[in-house]
């Protein structure tokens, strides 16, 4: 039995917010005039801050407000619901991640992400094979979300979907501390500790949580522990170190998923095994992340960073009921160490009098995973043998080793004031290994081991356009690839003696993209992409059964749709967003897979949203402290399974959040409440690609509350 590490931060939060009366009100001047709309600065495009109005890169930014007003800031599906081209689903499930893609890259994800690549501060969330882990962070901490879509993300790596980059928090130039409480229906509750500030030449930030809920479904409960840690100490004026510092622990039970009679008639039960299995998961996970900045002059710069980490993962999972040896589970563990560096140099200037800025350097990146796979009787593992049986509960255990070597080099030129062209490439080369270390000597029990190595060069080129002040318009064309990952190459079937699948081939794309960004006036600003993925060797889900997932390349997928966005703040202090994506995601030829089934060309890929459109109308009325918005989210139908034999319904849901702030003294004060799928709507929140058993659905939940009270207090 694991327990999790004494936070004793609830306590703490309500000795401090239990100081404060929150019937006390400031009124402030009303403040009349209106605010411009500006482009952000964004890092992640280029790696230099650059103003993402001027790049030819489809990417958002999600600001603070938009992450932690009204939200309860557990995972990236609350805040990313608002960026076009994404589908975050809430799978409304502590044991697994959230499904995250983007133009339908990492729709197949049953655990991690995958196709998308996760940073934080640089520091990547995504292994060397490409799984990525978002939860590593707290939402509570971080100050921006940066979201690319489109043929730039190639030069993160082995990813053809998209880049997710979260940046913390930066210090302020006097100490603060503060404290949050949040309580919510189904014994949600969440406390955070908070100080900040700068003490000489070190910068600093400490964040601590604790999150614990019942869960909206029967077998539903989990609870999590989160600190993070910022250091940013500036040695001089032109070098700086940033200490990064992230660590969780987790204990959650997965409800699984349902069939669609289940689901929509009772979808508050838990899936069939779950209880009987006790499915559920205990992750550990500690990060450090280094990053050295200096400055060598005006024109040139260089950058070190370089992180280690541990991660412990127990999942049970339920087995059908014609399991071998009568066994009704499984405990999967990996134990993870992984660590990586990278080193690039910055340089800009100007060639025949025209400005230039030139990013080249290498990545570095390995974990190694001891992992196990035990028969497991009610959700303890067995340690035994059965009577005139064999096998004695141990299906696996085995190394799994992959490391990543990258170069790559990024610029662009500007040819005249008003046209860039950005290009650059990266060579990729992954490898994965397995150790085998059950050896039986039987023909089932053999030896596994095996590795496999991945090589690609992927070349990017885009131009933009500068009309004028108001008006730009670009065009990219760039080659994608995206390796298995280990999850994906464990199993080359869903049998219980499968071998691993290092036979799996890369996926390799072509992505074409056109878009438009304008100010329509000074308070609204809009924007509109049009993309073109051609694939070939797509990773796609063959089987799914109880936990253990097999992979299987598909012939060719086509990709085409749109973002578009628009943000507009309009008199009276009320603001309007929306955001739209089309995307027509199918399969382009004819294929049979290896269990027999033909996938037709022009099936759409399972878990891809035809559309969805996220609105919002907010309104705030400055001398109260008061604020407002109405959220709206529309989902297409979507299919669960490459045959298309199967869909999720559409579905259209409203929340409301409102809340009032005061300042009192050197005291900052925020209530708030927020009322999600205010009209009761049964929908389904996530599904389960081409699982085995038909239980595809995992249902959204019904009505229900979250109420929160922070408080700040700034030193002089």
């Amino acid at each position: 039995m694991h327990h999790t590490t004494p936070f004793p931060i609830k306590l703490l939060s309500i000795a401090i917010i239990s100081t404060f009366s929150i019937n006390q009100h400031v009124y402030a001047e009303e403040i009349v005039s209106e605010k411009i709309i500006t482009a952000p600065i964004v890092v992640t495009a280029t790696r230099v801050e650059q103003n993402s109005f001027d790049l030819p890169v489809a990417i958002d930014v999600v600001e603070s407000k938009d992450i932690q007003n009204g939200q309860l800031q557990m995972t990236l599906s609350e805040s990313l619901i608002r960026v076009p081209g994404i589908t975050a689903q809430n799978r409304n499930n502590q044991a697994q991640d959230p499904q995250i893609s983007t133009r339908g890259f990492g729709s197949r994800s049953s655990f991690g992400v995958r196709g998308v690549r996760v940073y934080v501060d640089g520091i990547p969330l995504t292994m060397p094979d490409g799984q990525g882990q978002p939860g590593v962070v707290d939402l509570s901490a971080i100050k921006s979300i940066e979201v690319m879509r489109g043929p730039f993300s190639a030069l993160y790596g082995n990813s053809s979907g998209g880049v997710i980059q979260m940046l913390t928090k930066d210090a302020p130039k006097t100490n603060e501390v503060g404290g949050t409480v949040m309580f919510g229906s189904y014994g949600t509750k969440r406390q955070i500790l908070e100080t900040t500030g700068t003490a000489e030449q070190i910068e600093y930030m400490l964040n601590v949580s604790n999150f614990e809920t019942d869960g909206y479904r029967d077998h539903n409960s989990g609870k999590k522990q989160q600190a993070t840690a910022k250091f940013k100490i500036n040695i001089t004026d032109d070098t700086k170190l940033t200490t990064l510092v992230n660590w969780f622990e987790q204990e959650a039970q997965d409800p699984l998923g349902l069939t669609r009679e289940v689901a929509f008639s009772k979808p508050e039960s838990a899936g069939v095994g779950a209880i009987d299995s006790n499915t559920r998961v205990y992750r550990s996970h500690t990060q450090v992340g280094f990053n050295l900045e200096h400055r060598i002059n005006t024109n040139n710069g260089i950058s070190l960073m370089s992180y280690v980490g541990t991660r412990e993962n127990e999942q049970y999972l339920a087995l059908p009921s014609q399991a071998p040896v009568n066994a009704n589970g499984r405990a999967s563990e990996i134990s993870r160490d992984f660590w990586g560096v990278d080193l690039r140099w910055d340089n800009n200037g100007e060639i025949l009098h025209r400005p230039y800025n030139i990013s080249m350097g290498f990545t570095y990146g390995k974990m190694n995973d001891d992992r196990t796979d035990t028969n497991a009787d009610f959700g303890t593992k067995r340690t035994t043998n059965i009577p005139n049986n064999t096998n004695f509960g141990l299906n696996r255990r085995e190394q799994n080793i992959s490391y990543n070597f990258d170069q790559y080099i990024q610029g662009k030129l500007s040819l005249s004031n008003n046209l860039d062209i950005h290009a650059g490439a990266r060579h990729t080369k992954v490898n994965l290994e397995v150790k085998d270390d059950f050896i039986t000597g039987t023909s089932a029990n053999g030896d596994n081991s095996g590795k496999v190595e991945y090589q690609k060069t992927t070349p990017v080129i885009g131009t933009i356009w500068k009309v004028n002040p108001q008006l730009n318009l670009y065009a990219n064309f760039g080659k994608g690839f995206e390796t298995p990952t280990f999850i994906e190459s464990a199993f080359a079937s869903s049998a219980a003696n499968s071998t691993p699948n290092l036979a799996l081939r890369p996926s390799e794309s072509k992505n074409y993209e056109l878009g438009a960004k304008a100010f329509l006036n000074d308070n609204t600003q809009a924007k509109l992409t049009l993309f073109k993925v051609t694939t070939d060797d797509e990773i796609v889900t063959l089987d799914n059964i109880s936990g253990r997932v097999s992979y299987t390349n598909a012939n060719k997928t086509n990709r085409t749709g749109m973002e578009f966005s628009i943000d507009s703040q309009l008199d009276n202090n009320i603001s309007l967003y929306a955001a739209y994506t089309l995307l027509n995601a199918k399969f382009d030829s004819d294929f049979t897979n290896n269990l027999g089934r033909t996938i037709l060309s022009g099936n759409r890929i399972p878990g891809t949203y035809r559309s969805q459109l996220y609105g919002e109308i907010a309104w705030k009325y400055i001398p109260l402290g008061f604020s407002t918005a109405l959220e709206g989210r529309h989902n297409s139908k979507v299919y669960v399974d490459d045959i298309n034999s199967d869909v999720a319904p559409s579905y259209t849901i409203f929340n409301v959040r409102a809340g009032f702030e005061q300042q009192l003294g050197q005291w900052s004060i925020n209530e708030y409440l927020r009322i999600e799928n205010m009209f009761d709507k049964d929908y389904i929140g996530g599904v389960r690609i081409n699982d085995g058993n038909s239980r595809f659905f995992e249902p959204g939940t019904d009505r229900n509350y979250l109420l929160g009270l922070s408080a700040k207090y700034k030193f002089n």
